[in-house]
C-alpha cells in the first residue's frame, strides 16, 4: 500500500513465556491496514515514520525512525493489561514521492476507521506534524455527534507557527487545526517554555484561545494549580486527545529528541496529570512524538516513550 509499511516482527522481541507475560507476545501484527472490526477493547499502534516536518521546521533529521525505536523498547515490558484487551500493530505511515499530504490523508482515514471500530489509537512519531492528521481523523469520527474534543499537549512549544509556503511542519499543526476548525478548537498546553517560544507565539496563543501552563508552574510543587487547570479543561469538553511531545521532558530524561532542553518537565508530573485525564473517562486517542533515535543515549528517550504508552494503556484498561 502506498505511503504505508507493514509492521515487522523484528520490532517485537523479548523474553518468552507461555502466558503472554510480555508485550511482544501480546501484540498482533496486521498487514495492509486491514483494521480489525468488533465491539471488544482494542489498541491500535500506528507509526508516523516521518521527519520531513521536523526538517522543514529547522529541526534535526532522524525522527522517522522513532516509531520502531519505541516498539523495540515496548516489546520486553511486562503485560499487565486486561485479558480482554487486544493490541494490533498496523505498521507505519511514510511519505513517498515527497507527497506528505497524501500520507497525512491516509493517516487521517486510518485513525477515523480505528475509532469507528472501537480502537484506542496510539500514534508513534515521528514529527509533531502528526497531530494535524491525527486531529482530522478524530474530528471526522465525532462529526455530527455534537461532542466536543479537547487537545491536551505536553510540550515545551505551542506548535502554533504559520505554515511555510502552504506546507505544514512540526511547528504548525495546532495552528492548522485552529484555522480549519475555529469553533471547535479547545487547546491546553502543559510545560510551555518562554525561551522556546517568541513573543509572537504568545500573541497567537491568545488570539486562538489557547490555555497553557508554563514550565515554572508545571511541576509537583504547584500540583494544586496543575490539577485545577486540567480539571477545568476536562469539564469543558466531551472527549480528549492527548499529545506527548518528548522534547517537553528535561533532556536528563529525554536526550533523543529534535529540540532537547535541560529545563523540561519530569515524568512524575506527566504521569500524575495523565491519571486525572484517564480518570475522566474522556480519553479518545493519544500520540507520543518527536523521538529522534540518532541522538538517544542507551535508548533512554525511547524507553520513556514506551513507558508513557504502557502506563496510559494499562491505566486506561483497568
Amino acid at each position: 500500500m502506498k505511503h504505508h509499511i507493514n509492521p515487522s516482527s523484528t520490532n517485537w522481541l523479548g523474553r518468552s513465556s507461555d502466558n503472554q507475560l510480555y508485550w511482544h507476545e501480546l501484540v498482533q501484527l496486521v498487514a495492509e491496514l486491514q483494521i480489525k472490526k468488533g465491539q471488544d477493547a482494542k489498541i491500535a499502534l500506528l507509526g508516523y515514520a516521518v521527519d520531513a516536518g521536523v526538517i522543514n521546521n529547522g529541526g534535526r533529521s532522524g525522527a522517522n525512525d522513532g516509531p520502531d525505536s519505541i516498539r523495540k523498547t515496548l516489546g520486553p515490558l511486562a503485560n499487565h493489561l486486561n485479558d480482554s484487551t487486544s493490541i494490533y500493530d498496523y505498521g507505519n505511515i511514510v511519505v513517498e514521492d515527497n507527497n506528505i499530504d497524501a500520507a497525512q490523508l491516509l493517516m487521517r482515514d486510518t485513525i477515523y476507521t480505528c475509532l469507528q471500530e472501537h480502537h484506542l489509537p496510539v500514534i508513534l512519531g515521528g514529527g509533531h506534524d502528526a497531530a494535524y492528521p491525527h486531529f482530522l481523523g478524530i474530528q471526522k469520527h465525532l462529526a455530527n455527534t455534537g461532542q466536543t474534543i479537547g487537545i491536551i499537549n505536553f510540550d515545551a512549544h505551542f506548535d502554533l507557527r504559520p505554515v511555510l509556503d502552504g506546507i505544514g511542519h512540526s511547528g504548525s499543526p495546532f495552528l492548522q487545526i485552529a484555522h480549519q476548525f475555529p469553533e471547535q478548537f479547545n487547546y491546553l498546553v502543559l510545560g510551555i517554555q518562554r525561551a522556546a517560544n517568541p513573543k509572537t507565539l504568545f500573541k497567537t496563543a491568545s488570539i486562538v484561545g489557547c490555555n497553557y501552563l508554563e514550565i515554572e508552574h508545571f511541576n509537583l510543587a504547584h500540583w494544586t494549580l496543575v490539577e485545577t487547570t486540567i480539571t477545568r479543561f476536562l469539564q469543558s469538553v466531551d472527549k480528549v486527545y492527548v499529545s506527548i511531545d518528548l522534547d517537553g521532558f528535561s533532556s536528563a530524561y529525554a536526550p533523543g529528541v529534535s529540540a532537547p532542553s535541560p529545563l523540561g518537565f519530569s515524568p512524575e508530573i506527566v504521569f500524575k496529570s495523565l491519571d486525572l485525564i484517564i480518570q475522566s473517562n474522556k480519553l479518545l486517542s493519544f500520540d507520543i512524538v518527536e523521538l529522534n533515535p540518532v541522538y538517544d543515549q542507551d535508548n533512554a528517550t525511547a524507553r520513556l516513550g514506551a513507558r508513557c504508552l504502557e502506563y496510559i494503556v494499562r491505566t486506561n484498561s483497568c
